[in-house]
């Protein structure tokens, strides 16, 4: 006997296998199902035919015709030259066009020469562009053929060419090169030009050029990538945010602290390691992310999450939580159709979402070879002697969760210390502060973010003004203090004191 493949509760014969009516019998042995469909006739192909395009755009099937649908009972039909025209024909309205075997399956001592007409349709492979009977997508939820709702349909012509559908390639209507930061800019081509990934002669080319060169622009028309990596201001660009919060405990009953940060890569990612910084050294040894300078993991996972995440939705947006017993980070989107949650440990081929934005992050340094970044997670992991992150999928997020201890020999858990003790130092506020400005010069008001105060002249009197008479930091403006352009830069001294 021939071999055949089992689906829900019918079985299949291979594509390829010559049929017959004992093996029509085997597959309608379950009644209708998802993978079956079943006619009296050809007198209802244009039926038959939306059910097809429902097979193809979900699990397969097979489509027969000369079986009653009630009572199971093999009928046939009398099959003609139209008949099989007719079919023909009808297979001809799919979009993308497709080839089918139709098996002509003679029915036992019929009396007038009855055939059993049977199609296999094969299901829908991730990725691929989904299918229309005449300019119409249908599909199976159930055994029930339906058309596809739009948002389901969008979604797979989006998959089945993610570079030509990609937001991140879509025109950033009325964005000019005026609206972006060039100091940013110039800082991801020296990067880049310092590693060797860029030649020499980038440093010294105008804006216009590099972003050319960086795929960021169509003609003179900018892209979202551009907006998500080098944008003044994230206005127009709700998803360009970042929900931070410190949780009390292991659970999200309460907060300590909680706040959003607004704007381009480097300015999210900027925010995210300082508020890291700010509560993570509060809570001793960290498993997974032992000490502040030991966070090498931590930031390779807020670069990928930041890269690869989905900018679609407006209102989704990357998210750090920080537990008693661990960090987590989630961001919109799904793992690719070849990486499951066990397999992104392994060695893969990387699929990135928005490459092109992971092509400037890659050439400025930020990222490393693509479908490297878990591998450099675990990495850094395992040369601090410390756990692997799991990775889960959560409703539309990726999550990476970092495992910590919440309490050092001796000392109690932070859920039960008293809220003086959780306030953080001078010192610590201190060191904070150094650890931002390593990653470029700061305004107030970005340093007040990262510390937690809210008025500019209590951080300048407990931290700023202490840290610029140990020479640790400096103004870029010294002689006016508080100006709006003012800036804080980290010294070499206050380098070494890191």
């Amino acid at each position: 006997m021939k071999k055949y493949r089992d689906f829900s509760v019918s079985l299949h014969y291979q594509i390829e296998t010559v049929m017959d009516i004992e093996g029509i019998k085997r597959i309608i042995a379950g009644d209708e199902t998802r993978t079956l469909e079943l006619k009296k006739t050809t007198g209802e192909l244009k039926d038959g035919m939306h059910s097809a395009c429902a097979f193809l755009n979900t699990d397969g099937g097979w489509l027969i015709f000369g079986i009653a649908p009630t009572s199971l009972k093999v009928l046939g039909q009398v099959v003609t030259d139209k008949t099989r025209q007719e079919i023909a024909n009808a297979l001809t309205g799919f979009s993308p066009s497709i080839d089918v075997k139709v098996e002509y399956i003679n029915v036992p001592d019929a009396k007038n020469g009855e055939q059993v007409i049977a199609m296999y349709f094969n299901g829908w492979v991730r990725g691929k562009h989904p299918f229309t009977y005449h300019g119409c997508p249908y599909y199976k939820p159930e055994s029930i053929t339906k058309q596809m709702p739009q948002d389901m349909y969008d979604e797979r012509i989006k998959e089945s060419d993610p570079h030509k559908f990609a937001w991140e390639n879509k025109i950033a209507a009325g964005w000019t090169i005026a609206d972006l930061d060039a100091k940013r800019i110039r800082e991801a081509v020296n990067l880049g030009v310092e590693s060797g990934r860029l030649p020499s002669t980038a440093i010294g080319a105008p804006v216009e050029e590099i972003l050319t060169k960086f795929d960021l622009m169509v003609g003179n028309q900018l892209k979202n990538a551009a907006v998500m990596l080098f944008a003044k201001r994230a206005n127009g660009y709700p998803q360009l945010l970042v929900r931070m919060a410190r949780f009390r405990g292991t659970d999200k009953n309460e907060f300590r602290d909680n706040q959003r940060a607004k704007g381009n890569f480097f300015d999210l990612l900027d925010a995210s390691m300082g508020f890291c910084f700010k509560h993570l050294e509060l809570s001793g040894k960290i498993v997974g992310l032992r000490r502040e300078e030991h966070l090498e993991a931590l930031r390779e996972a807020l670069v990928n999450a930041y890269c690869h995440r989905s900018y679609d939705q407006p209102g989704e947006s990357v998210s750090i939580g920080i537990y008693d017993d661990r960090v987590e980070i989630a961001n919109p989107g799904q793992f690719p159709s070849d990486i499951t949650i066990d397999s992104i440990k392994l060695p893969h081929h990387s699929h990135p979402f928005n490459p092109t934005i992971a092509d400037v992050l890659y050439l400025s340094t930020y990222l490393e070879s693509w479908g490297s970044g878990a591998k450099r997670i675990m990495d850094e992991c395992k040369g601090q002697n410390i756990k692997e992150p799991d990775w889960y999928q959560e409703g539309h997020n990726v999550v990476i969760k970092f495992a910590r201890e919440s309490m050092m020999s001796g000392e109690q858990p932070i859920s039960n210390r008293h809220d003086a003790d959780m306030i953080p130092t001078s010192n610590q506020q201190q060191k904070t502060v150094l650890s931002v400005l390593l990653t470029g010069e700061k305004h107030i008001q970005e340093l007040m973010d990262v510390c937690g105060y809210k008025d500019r002249d209590s951080l300048r009197k407990s931290v700023l003004n202490v840290m610029i008479e140990k020479e640790w930091v400096a103004m870029t403006l010294p002689d006016k203090p508080k100006s709006k352009a003012q800036r804080y830069i980290i010294t070499e001294k206050g380098k070494n004191t890191i």
